[in-house]
């Protein structure tokens, strides 16, 4: 994983546009994140191998911390948090949000094939 290059990772969501793709979407705060701080709310959410299409796409952000949206028939897909993405698939869209800790908090993918 690398830091996300806003122009190489826009190509890359631009080559999924109006296609059948599967997606991957995960976000957490950690499964233990109130034992170690009880002032942290544990969360997480995850959504795997669903079939999205999308007509428009695009990643923003700055300071090295951007987010994604995905604008589909029916509504929003969105990740924020981003960080780091890997370019060495080009069939895939691996984008990930990782904490001061380096631990993963989001994580967005985008492929043609199931995951």
């Amino acid at each position: 994983m690398q830091v996300i290059d806003i122009e190489q990772v826009q190509s890359r969501i631009d080559s999924f546009k109006d296609q059948d793709i599967y997606v991957h979407l995960e976000l957490t705060t950690g499964a233990y994140a109130s034992h170690h701080d009880s002032s942290k709310h544990p969360a997480a959410n995850f959504i795997t191998n669903a079939v999205i299409r999308y007509s428009n796409g695009s990643i923003v952000g700055s300071n090295g911390i951007y987010r994604a949206g995905l604008k589909m028939e029916h509504g929003w897909l969105y990740a924020e948090g981003l960080t780091t993405w890997d370019e060495s698939d080009p069939d895939r869209l691996i984008l990930a949000g990782h904490d001061g800790q380096g631990k993963l908090v989001v994580a967005l993918q985008l492929s043609r094939e199931p995951f």
